[in-house]
């Protein structure tokens, strides 16, 4: 058996990471959390749906976990962990700039990347006026006129969710029209469309005015909705032949996993958006826990395995 430094190292320090370090910590698991310090959800101004913490900001809810992992004596390093390899019963995890960890298993919750539209104006609004999730932002944007970016099918699914929260959606039809039986079932519901390619967001920098149509034409709103593309990217599990998949909706791609985060190399696990790109912060954080759990349990289990033998 070799001796590694660590019990668990934990790739990304999210929701989904820090809570399963405080899984293995409270089993007195020696864990260290390596997090790049570039949370997805970093442009928000809070968090929500989170019970308890609504609308705490992202920063001050990674810092909250952190200070927690060190309590109960965990450790978190600030860094990129870019390739593992198989050292024994474990792994050997190389770090950038040269640096490299040993640990028994692995769990990696390193989230996501959203690929937005490529229209001027909306990286610079992201997670303020440009939003995604109705259940996320949607009520800090209730009554307000919103427009909805057709770029593919999600389009009339957000349109119908923010019409419940605003009586003035319109979707803008963009490179992507609705088809004739969703325009009726939009026109059900009180969500106009408007046709016309849209070129850019208006308004001061980390405002929003309107929209711009190809034809010159501006549109007054207040919210734009957008349908990213959610890409699940991490070069530890790529170097351990591990593949992202498309996710059956066609939103994006993450990493397979079975129960509780397993993948299918023996002693790497997955938890949060990295292996569900649809999970909230607090759906992150609860498989962040039941990998850890499960971690503990095959850990245990190896141990016993060898003292038998």
């Amino acid at each position: 058996m070799t001796d590694h430094e660590f019990d668990v190292l934990i790739v990304g320090g999210g929701a989904a990471g820090l809570s399963g370090a405080i899984a293995l910590l409270r089993s007195r698991r020696r864990v260290l959390v390596v997090d790049a310090g570039r949370p997805r959800n970093a442009p928000a101004d809070g968090v929500h749906n989170l019970l308890t913490r609504d609308g705490l900001p992202p920063s001050e809810l990674v810092a909250l976990g952190r200070e927690e992992v060190r309590r109960y004596g965990g450790e978190v390093l600030e860094g990129r962990a870019l390739a593992a390899a198989r050292l024994g019963d474990g792994f050997e995890v190389g770090l950038e700039g040269g640096g490299r960890l040993t640990a028994r298993r692995l769990l990696v919750t390193s989230g996501l990347v959203d690929v937005l539209p490529a229209i001027e104006g909306v990286r610079e609004r992201w997670g303020h006026q440009v939003l995604h999730c109705p259940y996320c932002h949607g009520w800090e944007v209730r009554d307000q006129r919103i427009g909805v970016l057709a770029t593919g099918p999600a389009a009339v699914h957000q349109a119908l969710l923010f019409s419940q929260l605003s009586d003035d959606v319109v979707v803008l039809a963009h490179t992507a029209p609705p088809a004739a039986e969703d325009r009726a079932r939009l026109a059900a519901a009180g969500v106009r469309v408007r046709e016309g390619e849209v070129i850019a967001l208006e308004g001061p920098t980390h405002t929003l005015e309107g929209v711009r149509l190809a034809d010159g034409t501006s549109i007054p709103l207040g919210a734009v909705v957008v349908a990213p593309r959610m890409l699940a990217r991490s070069a530890v599990l790529d170097s351990l032949g591990l593949a992202p998949e498309a996710h059956p909706s066609g939103m994006g791609e993450q990493y397979a996993s079975g129960p509780n985060g397993r993948t299918g190399i023996p002693g790497v696990w997955v938890a949060g958006n990295v292996a569900d790109v649809g999970a909230q912060v607090m759906a992150a954080a609860a498989a962040g826990t039941q990998a850890g759990a499960a971690i503990n349990l095959d850990l245990i289990e190896a141990d016993l395995e060898e003292r038998v033998a």
